[in-house]
C-alpha cells in the first residue's frame, strides 16, 4: 500500500509538471500563428492553467473530495492525510514548472 501511494506522490508532482509546461508552450504556438506574441501568451496560459494542472494531477475532485469525506467522518485520519500530501505534490509540480518558464520568458508569473 506505501509503495502505490508514493508512486502516485511522484505522478501527481509531474503529471502537474507537465500539464503547465506543455498547456503553455503548445497554447503559445496558437498565438504565434494568429499573430500574437507567444512569450507574453506562455505566463497568460501558465497562470490560467494552475488549478486546472492541480486537478488533472489528482484525477477529478469527486474523488479528492470523496477520499476526504473518507477521512473525516469514517475515522480514517491516514486516508485524509494520504489526500492532502497528493495535492500538495501536485501543487509543488506547478510551482516547479512556473518557475522554469519565469526562468525561460524572463517575466514574473503572478
Amino acid at each position: 500500500m506505501e509503495e502505490r501511494f508514493f508512486a502516485s506522490f511522484i505522478h501527481c508532482y509531474f503529471i502537474a509538471f507537465g500539464v503547465i509546461i506543455g498547456g503553455s508552450i503548445i497554447g503559445s504556438i496558437g498565438e504565434f500563428a494568429t499573430g500574437n506574441a507567444p512569450m507574453t501568451s506562455i505566463g497568460r496560459l501558465a497562470k490560467n492553467l494552475r488549478i486546472w494542472a492541480i486537478v488533472a494531477a489528482i484525477g477529478g475532485t469527486f474523488d479528492a473530495i470523496a477520499n476526504f469525506e473518507k477521512g473525516l467522518l469514517d475515522g480514517s485520519p491516514l486516508d485524509f492525510f494520504k489526500q492532502a500530501m497528493l495535492i500538495v505534490s501536485a501543487m509543488g509540480g506547478v510551482k516547479t514548472a512556473i518557475l522554469l518558464l519565469e526562468w525561460l520568458i524572463q517575466e514574473d508569473i503572478s
